[in-house]
């Protein structure tokens, strides 16, 4: 599958791989500053943003796809980083490829399985006819007695779209996230350890990843090292920018200097 994606900077090529019902806007607060010291590469993952839909979608599958990016544009080896199920993204292609990888950075995921928890987003989403509607607020308002947090409500609506005739629609293809949502929250394993820098950046107020999660971490991932920015949530990257930030480009100096 070829991935819609965007393309700044100079420098190393590093992808940056957003989460679930996200999108690559959701770097763009944080893409400038990253884009000083690397050429970034931030696709829609399948099913997302502007990138096709498939009934097909898991881990493997959707690993190869940012395979087939970097092949079209001859990028032979890069620094992954990913938030959230981009994080998982991020782990299974750098264990698959590790030839093809020079760092990983993870944004607070583990490689452990997940309870489901969007089973509530997907069906208050689906089950909305959007041909009702002629504002976003309106829409906004119509999931507040399902989806309570007003965050949750305006990212989830950075997924509309509006059609030639002002009519709106789900650009990401919920239907099929919903149908292969088992896949995601299943764990990533591999037989051999990723023996390359590692950094996984974890919320302070998030539970993603727990001290339990810290074995598995390290027998994946032997060389990583772990940091915390105690303020920021499980979108570490939109609640604390400037501390994500200078963490990202620290690691990236010093693995580009090692």
């Amino acid at each position: 599958m070829r991935l819609f994606f965007k393309e700044l900077g100079a420098g190393e090529p590093l992808v940056l791989l957003h989460g679930l019902l996200g999108s690559s806007d959701n770097w763009l607060g944080v893409a400038p500053a990253l884009a000083k010291q690397s050429h970034l590469f931030i696709p829609d993952l399948r099913n997302h943003g502007l990138s096709p839909h498939s009934a097909t979608m898991d881990y493997p599958i959707m690993a190869d796809d940012v395979r087939v990016l970097l092949d079209a544009h001859g990028v032979q080896t890069a620094h992954l980083m990913g938030h959230s199920m981009g994080g998982k993204v991020a782990m299974e292609y750098v264990l698959r490829w590790p030839e093809r990888t020079k760092s990983l950075i993870v944004e607070d995921m583990a490689p452990r399985a997940y309870k489901p928890v969007h089973d509530v987003i997907f069906s208050a989403l689906m089950e909305l006819d959007l041909g009702g509607f002629q504002t976003r607020q309106q829409i906004e308002d119509a999931l507040a007695p399902r989806i309570h947090s007003l965050v949750m409500r305006r990212f989830l609506l950075k997924n509309l779209g509006r059609d030639a005739t002002g009519k709106f629609y789900w650009k990401t293809n919920l239907r099929g996230l919903a149908d292969n949502y088992s896949r995601l929250n299943e764990p990533i394993s591999s037989e051999t350890p990723f023996q390359k820098p590692t950094l996984f950046i974890r919320g302070g107020k998030s539970n993603h990843i727990h001290a339990s999660d810290e074995p598995v971490i390290h027998k994946l991932f032997p060389k990583s090292s772990m940091e915390t920015i105690p303020e920021a949530g499980h979108w570490v990257h939109g609640d604390a920018p400037r501390e994500f930030v200078d963490c990202v480009l620290k690691f990236l100096e010093a693995v580009c200097a090692g």
